[in-house]
C-alpha cells in the first residue's frame, strides 16, 4: 500500500528584517501547507540543502544585478538542495525514486516544476557532492584566469566552500605554487597540512575555528606543506610579498577588500584575476550585503596589463557538466574530496547560517535532513 503524501512541510522563514548581520532570532521553522504536485510538477523530499553566504545579500535586499529575488519578512528561504522525488504529476519527466538537485532548499519537502530539477546520475560518488561550489573555482581557473603550468596562484578565503576546492584544483591544473588566505590560524594549519597549500596567510580579524567532524575529510595529493604566515600583526601586503617574492600569476578572489588591493600590487605582468565573491563587504555588519567597495591601484592594472573579471556560472554553458565529470574522476581517484560540514536537522539551519557568517566552519556547510 502506497503511504499517503505529506500535506505539510517544515520550512525556514524570515520573520524580521535583521539589524546588521542576521541571527537565529530573525528566523523561524514553521509548518506550511504542501499541495499535491500538479501537471509537470514533482514532490521532493529533501535530503540536504546548502547554507551559503549569498543569503545575506538576499536578506539585506541589495539585489541589483543578482539573478535571485530579495527575501522579505514572512518569506521562506531557498537555495540549492538535493532530494528524492516521492510523487510526480502528469506529464513529468521524473519518477518517484529519482534523485534531483533544485533550488527549493530550507524545507523538508517541496513541490517543484520538473523543468527546474536536474536529475542526479552516478557521475559523483555521493549525491551531497552536488552541493559543492567547486564549479565556480573550476570555471574561474579554466575560463577567466586559466592556470598555466608553474603558475603562482593566490586563493583568498581558502577555507570556504569555494576556496577549499580552488587550491587543490589549481594544483591539479598545473600550478607550481598555491597560496591561500584565511582569518583563522587553526584553518591555516589545516590548509597547509592537508590541502597542499605552500603558504597560508592570515588576513582580517581573527575568527574562531571549529574543527569539522568526520563528514569533511580531505586527502591532499603530494607532500605536506608547512604553515607559513608572518603572523596576524603583519600587514597583508607584507605577508603576500614574503610568500610570493616573485609575484602572482593568478588570483581567485572570494573576499575583495585589502586582499584584492594587495594582489594588484603583487601581480606579475599579464596576471589574470578572477573575482568569484566579495565577502569583505557581503558579510560586513556595516553594509547590507550587496556592495564591497575597495580602493585598488588602477595604474598598476594598466602598466602590468592585468585582466580582472567577475565570474558568473551562467556565462559558461556546459561548464557544470564538465566540472562534474572531472570532479567525479578526481573524487574516485582520491586526488580531491568535497570538504564540508554537515549540520543535522532543519531546526539548526538558522544557527548554521550565523556560524557560516562568523567563519566557524571549514568548507561548505550542508544541512542534512
Amino acid at each position: 500500500m502506497t503511504p499517503p503524501l505529506p500535506r505539510t512541510a517544515r520550512e525556514v522563514r524570515l520573520v524580521s528584517a535583521p539589524q546588521g548581520l542576521p541571527t537565529p532570532a530573525d528566523f523561524a521553522v514553521t509548518e506550511a501547507p504542501l499541495p499535491a504536485p500538479g501537471p509537470g510538477q514533482v514532490l521532493i523530499r529533501n535530503r540536504y540543502f546548502l547554507v551559503f553566504p549569498g543569503l545575506r545579500t538576499l536578506i539585506g535586499g541589495e539585489v541589483d544585478g543578482v539573478p535571485l529575488p530579495a527575501l522579505s519578512s514572512g518569506d521562506a528561504l531557498f537555495g540549492p538542495a538535493v532530494g528524492e522525488v516521492v510523487a510526480a504529476g502528469d506529464g513529468s519527466s521524473l519518477r518517484p525514486g529519482d534523485t534531483v538537485t533544485h533550488l527549493q532548499g530550507w524545507r523538508d519537502h517541496a513541490v517543484v516544476d520538473a523543468a527546474h530539477c536536474t536529475p542526479v546520475g552516478d557521475t559523483l560518488p555521493d549525491p551531497v557532492a552536488h552541493l559543492s561550489q567547486g564549479s565556480s573555482a573550476y570555471g574561474a581557473l579554466t575560463r577567466l584566469a586559466p592556470v598555466r603550468t608553474g603558475d603562482t596562484v593566490l586563493v583568498t578565503g581558502a577555507a570556504g566552500a569555494v576556496g577549499t576546492l580552488a587550491g587543490p584544483v589549481a594544483r591539479l591544473l598545473g600550478a607550481g605554487r598555491v597560496i591561500g588566505t584565511t582569518r583563522s590560524p587553526g584553518k591555516a594549519g589545516r590548509l597547509a597540512a592537508e590541502f597542499g597549500y605552500d603558504a597560508v596567510l592570515l588576513a582580517g580579524p581573527q575568527a574562531p575555528f571549529a574543527a569539522p567532524g568526520p563528514q569533511a575529510p580531505f586527502a591532499a595529493p603530494g607532500p605536506q606543506a608547512p604553515f607559513a604566515a608572518p603572523g596576524p600583526q603583519a600587514p597583508f601586503a607584507a605577508q603576500l610579498a614574503e610568500a610570493a617574492p616573485d609575484g602572482i600569476d593568478v588570483l581567485l578572489d572570494t573576499v575583495g577588500g585589502e586582499q584584492l588591493a594587495a594582489a594588484v600590487g603583487a601581480a606579475r605582468q599579464r596576471a589574470r584575476f578572477a573575482l568569484v565573491g566579495a565577502l569583505s563587504g557581503q558579510l560586513s555588519a556595516r553594509r547590507a550585503g550587496g556592495s564591497a567597495p575597495v580602493e585598488i591601484d588602477s595604474f598598476r592594472i594598466v602598466v602590468k596589463g592585468l585582466s580582472l573579471r567577475g565570474y558568473s556560472g551562467t556565462d559558461h554553458p556546459g561548464l557544470e557538466e564538465e566540472w562534474n565529470g572531472r570532479f567525479g574522476a578526481w573524487l574516485r581517484s582520491g586526488e580531491i574530496t568535497f570538504p564540508h560540514t554537515r549540520i543535522p536537522g532543519i531546526d539548526r539551519a538558522p544557527q548554521a547560517l550565523q556560524e557560516l557568517i562568523e567563519g566557524r566552519h571549514f568548507g561548505a556547510v550542508v544541512v542534512e535532513l
